[in-house]
């Protein structure tokens, strides 16, 4: 069992841990009880031992004995963050002692525990590293998908049929609320693709007024508006041989929904002020976190380009969805932060991580991304504390919302405030409001607002 490689139980897949201890029996009992609970475990005897068998076979976490001679726990603990930067250490001792633990958590080891080891109180150690651990080094063949960091089977199905999707041409449509990571997708798929070393070129259709979209996508004449002094070729043009993401495409105006339409139907476009068609080769990617049927109901969004863009639809999952990779992420954003701004930051506390994998996550990934920068900003210690992320959480409840959430907003309360007023009588809400009947409906239906509520009991 000593000095390598331990095959665990038979057919065992489990997590792969390297276990280190100088003394051969302890080792020996710890390694049986490890492979018992279905881990895959390697033992090394010194500290310059399981440096060698780091080198050969990366495992998830390192559990090893803080006395040990010539490299102790801690030695060995530094040298790991160098070679397997993020990889998690558990440290055990005989002698545990506060000023121990102390500087162990503070140089950013993952747990200390003490000899001889409670099993309940080892194994929940290790769920919680584990929960933390940067997944596997993707290389070769899954390097395109390497920014999305998941465990989530939800998320590793959609991914399996982003690579399937990505061998053709066919244009790709994909949905979720935002701030779920449509654009890393789409990324994705580009980077996996035969045009993956053409450019990737996205735009977000809800951010420009219609007239400077149109100019965006598809390009200016000289003099063809006011302002216009030269020729401007458009994203199509910039896109060309590569891919074009089309980030809420839910919210282009109509008009451009008609010549975006067009473009796709003839492969060519025509730059705003122009009479000369260009001939045009890119992929096409969409995204929106609306609910397109809605809107096609609606007569918001044509059914025709609606067909043309979702020949296949990829829906993200609400973080809340995939709760199991918010510590994954926690662990990966804490370390690309810290390594901008404080390198001594090391991660969370366990009591920290069990708190962000609770919360509700309205904001999704970007919201994630947010509350890691705030809590690293604002940390003195090495470890975050549970205190700093429950800070950080409130503070992101009372942000300044975007600014299509504040208008959504305003928009729901303003027609909730006119139907009251009007009990419900839409003809007289619409004239309040200044819209025609048929757009006020399509308000009340993009809020799913029903007039009856608001009638008066008879």
């Amino acid at each position: 069992m000593a000095g390598g490689l331990a095959p665990g139980p038979r057919g065992s897949t489990g997590p792969h841990i390297l276990l280190v201890d100088d003394d051969v029996s302890l080792l020996k009992l710890l390694g049986m009880r490890l492979e018992s609970r279905g881990f895959r475990v390697t033992t090394a005897e010194s500290g310059r031992e399981a440096l060698r068998v780091l080198e050969l076979d990366r495992p998830e976490l390192v559990l090893t004995d803080l006395r040990m001679d010539e490299m102790d726990g801690l030695a060995l603990f530094q040298e790991v963050q160098r070679q397997a930067p993020g990889l998690p250490v558990i440290l055990l001792t005989a002698h545990g002692s506060i000023p121990d633990a102390v500087s162990a958590t503070r140089q950013g080891v993952f747990s200390f525990l003490t000899k001889p080891v409670d099993r309940d109180e080892l194994f929940a150690a290790i769920d919680q590293a584990l929960a933390q651990a940067p997944g596997p080094a993707l290389e070769g063949d899954d390097a395109w998908r390497a920014e999305i960091i998941t465990r989530s089977p939800v998320m590793e199905r959609i991914l399996e049929q982003a690579r399937m999707v990505a061998g053709s041409d066919v244009s790709v449509l994909i949905t979720g609320p935002s701030g779920s990571g449509k654009e890393l997708l789409a990324n994705a798929i580009h980077r996996v693709s035969r045009r993956a070393d053409k450019p990737f070129v996205a735009i977000n259709c809800g951010a420009l007024p219609e007239q400077l979209l149109e100019s965006e996508l598809f390009g200016h004449a000289k003099g063809a508006f006011t302002g216009a002094v030269s020729e401007h070729n458009g994203l199509f043009q910039a896109a060309d041989g590569g891919t074009l993401f089309l980030d809420e495409i839910g919210d282009m105006p109509l008009p451009l929904q008609v010549k975006l339409l067009r473009a796709l139907q003839e492969r060519q476009i025509r730059p705003l002020g122009s009479t000369q068609s260009i001939p045009i080769d890119v992929r096409i990617i969409s995204a929106t976190h609306r609910d397109l049927d809605r809107a096609m109901r609606e007569g918001e969004f044509r059914e025709d380009l609606y067909y043309r863009l979702n020949v296949v639809n990829l829906r993200l999952p609400a973080l809340k969805e995939r709760a199991e990779d918010v510590p994954l992420l926690a662990k990966h954003l804490v370390a690309k932060a810290a390594e901008r701004h404080k390198p001594f930051v090391k991660g969370f506390s366990p009591e920290a991580l069990n708190l962000l994998a609770a919360s509700a996550w309205p904001g999704n990934v970007r919201q994630l991304v947010n509350v890691v920068e705030q809590c690293v900003a604002l940390t003195s210690t090495a470890i975050i504390p549970e205190a700093l992320v429950s800070q950080a959480l409130i503070a992101e409840d009372s942000a300044l919302p975007t600014f299509n959430d504040a208008r959504a907003a305003f928009e729901r309360s303003y027609l909730i405030k006119v139907l009251k007023i009007t009990e419900g009588n839409v003809t007289q809400a619409a004239r309040i409001a200044g819209r025609n009947r048929t757009d006020f409906y399509k308000l009340l239906g993009r809020h799913e607002l029903e007039p009856g509520v608001f009638k008066p009991d008879r």
